[in-house]
């Protein structure tokens, strides 16, 4: 599930939905249930015609989806995020037929639309994909935050083997704009309107699926997002420091203007490049090993891909299939890493 910043939506698994109470998690809930291409449905003996990103049926098939039992509350919530601008959704008192259309639904995404078998999405099956501003309505209405808020608002913030960013070749790391490498506690209490205290809280209970890796000094904290991918492991303290370090070398000459948070994260954007493929050089001439997934999300990064809604570049000749036939000095990787760090 590889995802850069530069991209603007993310991937969510429908069987990991957002955690907790809060409306994103009733958003993320109904949008995993909706209709993921054109044609009929049939619900409750009733053939309803559906598009992408809409669902239609009957206010009880709507207070299963929410995991709510009161028809009050279920309309409340559908009422909240209507104002809110995710949903819209139309209910005939007659016909008691409820339909409901995600506003925010990405259109063009990677993977083909089935063009048999059933219109409404498989519950716990597959992904949805999410904008990755959907969470700057409730920033800009001033809305505080519930957990399953602040829970989507980090994942859908998750970078992957981002060139402005060298810890996500670690990990997939959360990145808040072009320079959010780096978060604070502070930043993100404001921003969910919490205070630090129940950020500490909110981490240390989904620690399971971020993990904080907290800087020397003022630097802030990188956040790895376990669930991203199947294959994620949080990072040593060891090889992010290195990674850190790396940065700060390059860095050494700059002249500094900010807050040591600011610069670094300055840094970070405009050393990540340099930093991965000095690593990547490294290895090839004498086998260090303190960074061999860094090394693997190289040398695989962009060069099996066959399409333009995947990644956003197209190689019709991969210079390396598998990177575990790398040994030692055998390969030079001068070309590949500007081939690389050149593209886009």
């Amino acid at each position: 599930m590889k995802c850069l910043m530069r991209f603007n939506w993310v991937k969510l698994q429908r069987s990991f939905l957002p955690k907790g109470k809060g409306i994103m998690g009733y958003w993320s809930k109904l949008a995993s249930r909706a209709a993921f291409r054109k044609g009929h449905a049939t619900y409750c003996g009733y053939k309803n015609e559906v598009i992408p990103g809409m669902w239609s049926g009957g206010i009880v098939g709507v207070k299963s989806i929410l995991g709510v039992r009161s028809r009050r509350l279920a309309l409340e919530i559908l009422d909240k995020l209507s104002e809110l601008g995710y949903i819209t959704y139309t209910l005939d008192q007659d016909t008691k037929k409820l339909t409901y259309y995600i506003k925010d639904w990405v259109v063009r995404c990677s993977g083909a639309e089935c063009a048999d078998g059933a219109v409404y999405t498989t519950d716990g099956y597959g992904f949805i994909c999410l904008p990755r501003n959907i969470t700057e309505k409730l920033i800009e209405k001033k809305y505080v935050f519930e957990e399953s808020d602040a829970w989507l608002d980090i994942w859908c913030h998750t970078v992957s083997e981002d060139k402005y960013n060298a810890f996500s070749f670690l990990s997939p790391a959360v990145q808040y704009g072009k320079m959010g490498a780096l978060v604070t506690l502070e930043a993100l209490g404001k921003r969910w309107r919490w205070n630090k205290t129940k950020v500490w809280r909110f981490f240390k209970k989904y620690a399971d699926t971020f993990i904080l890796k907290r800087l020397p000094g003022s630097y802030g904290c990188v956040i790895f997002n376990l669930k991203y991918s199947s294959n994620s492991k949080p990072p040593s303290d060891r090889t992010v420091m290195r990674i850190l370090r790396e940065i700060r070398i390059c860095a050494e000459n700059t002249q500094k203007f900010d807050t040591d948070h600011e610069h670094i994260r300055k840094m970070i954007m405009w050393y990540s490049r340099q930093v991965v493929m000095k690593l990547c050089l490294a290895k090839s001439k004498n086998g260090v090993s303190q960074s061999d997934h860094i090394i693997r999300a190289y040398i695989s990064h962009c060069w099996n891909c066959k399409s333009l809604n995947d990644c956003g570049n197209i190689y019709s000749n991969p210079l390396i299939q598998n990177s575990d036939s790398i040994r030692g000095p055998t390969y030079d990787l001068t070309g590949i890493a500007k081939e690389f760090f050149d593209y886009g």
